[in-house]
This record gives C-alpha cells, sequence and structure tokens, in this order.
C-alpha cells in the first residue's frame, strides 16, 4: 500500500511497481489508509510523513496496531533527527524524497525477503510447519521471556504478547542463536537487512534500543543485549531451546 496525498507520486509509484507485477493499494489520506487496511491486509506500507488529516508518526502508532506489515517511510524530511524518530517510532526503513524508483523497489525487496522469514519458519517446503519438537515449534526462553520462532511471536512471563516488528525479531533471533558471541554493527545489518543499498549509519543502534525497551532490559545494567564498545553488540541472556 502506498500512503501520500500527491497524486503525481501515487500514480509514479503504481505504475512502476505494478510493471514489476505488484498490485498496489493507493490511500491519500490517514483514515482512508487505516479503512482499507482493516478490510485489506498488504504486504509492506510506504508511508508518507505530512498527510491532509494525519501526522504519519501518529499514523504509523495506528498502523502498528492493526497491521504487522512493515512500513517503509517516504518523506521530504531527510534530516538525521526525522529519519531517528522515524526508526524509533517503529518504521522498517527510511526513503527521502526526491526517490530513484529503482532504490525505492529494492528496499520493497529486501523488507519483503526478511518478512518472508517467517513464512520460511513455520514451513519445510511440504505445506507442513517445520519444527524441532514434533509440533511445529521451536521454542526458545530467556529470562523469563519465551520466542516462538515458527510463529514470529515472543511472550513474557505474565505470558503477555510483546508486539516486534519483523525486522526486531530477525535482529533478537540471529543474536539469541550466537549468545554470548559479539557480533558487528556490520554483521547484524546484514543479516537482518540485506546489502543492497547504502545504509543509514544509526538504524541498527536505533533498533537495538527498540528492543531493549520492549523487553524491559537497561542499557546501563543490562540483562540481554550488551554493548561490546568498538565493536557492536553481544546476547547475554541465559538461553535454553524448549522445543
Amino acid at each position: 500500500m502506498a500512503i501520500d496525498d500527491d497524486p503525481g507520486i501515487l500514480s509514479m509509484v503504481c505504475q512502476y511497481l505494478e510493471e514489476d507485477n505488484n498490485k498496489v493499494y493507493t490511500a491519500a489520506s490517514g483514515r482512508e489508509a487505516l479503512d482499507s487496511l482493516k478490510e485489506q491486509p498488504v504486504d509492506v506500507i510506504l508511508l508518507d510523513m505530512v498527510l491532509p488529516d494525519y501526522n504519519g508518526l501518529a499514523l504509523l502508532g495506528e498502523i502498528r496496531n492493526i497491521s504487522t506489515a512493515p512500513v517503509i517511510v517516504v518523506s521530504g524530511k531527510g534530516e538525521t533527527a526525522d529519519r531517528v524518530v522515524g526508526l524509533e517510532m517503529g518504521a522498517d526503513d527510511y526513503v527521502t524524497k526526491p526517490f530513484h524508483l529503482r532504490e525505492l523497489s529494492a528496499r520493497i525487496k529486501s523488507v519483503l525477503r526478511r518478512t518472508s522469514l517467517s513464512a520460511v519458519a513455520r514451513t519445510n517446503g511440504n505445506g507442513k510447519e517445520a519444527n524441532s519438537n514434533g509440533n511445529g515449534k521451536e521454542i526458545i526462553e530467556f529470562d523469563g521471556l519465551r520466542m516462538d520462532c515458527g510463529r514470529y511471536e515472543i511472550f513474557n512471563a505474565e505470558n503477555e504478547h510483546i508486539p516486534l516488528t519483523t525486522g526486531e525479531f530477525n535482529l533478537l533471533k540471529v543474536m539469541v542463536n550466537s549468545a554470548n558471541r559479539a557480533m558487528t554493527r556490520d554483521h547484524l545489518f546484514d543479516v537482518t537487512r540485506g546489502e543492497e543499498y547504502d545504509s543509514f549509519d544509526r538504524a541498527l543502534d536505533i533498533q537495538i534500543n527498540r528492543l531493549r525497551k520492549k523487553l524491559g532490559d537497561d542499557p546501563k545494567s543490562p540483562k540481554l543485549i550488551k554493548t561490546v564498545r568498538g565493536i557492536g553488540y553481544m546476547f547475554i541472556g541465559d538461553v535454553k531451546k524448549a522445543g
């Protein structure tokens, strides 16, 4: 879905993406986008930050309440502070206007590949759920938290669901599976986002900060994600695979 109040941009994006065999839904306002998303699930959302009825960041928050689709912010606001805020609010990527359609397409494909990892994790190629315990689940437990890798869900000690984006879940899973091993920022970015384009240099750090907040991990006294100065990050939780 492309959300933008500029009909010229919507037309240009639709034409380019549909020529690449994509079905594109459009919305010219925040309310139109929310109503459409409630009726029609989509694979990825392109979100302009300036709309006639919504502030883009406020709309991003409401979108996250009704859709798990990755969100790519497409905005004329290209300052570092704008990028930081957008990523901190849960955007999966950030593209500034004016943009090249080829680059936009590459970023869409990148986030879709990351999203498709959840489908790969759930199936073994025969239409059956992949698993390590015969019940379609790979469960990883650490510090009172439980990750269901087959369903891409995580729960706290009270069995309450913790809402993570696909990108956040993939990042956490990579780190958990390499627990107690320092991983560079470049490596973490590559394995969770791909290498099709130059990354925003603070994107990974922002995503780590979002993870810490959602998991209740204090960066000053971490129990899960430790900053390794000059290198990157290391997962230090007590990991147990339950299935």
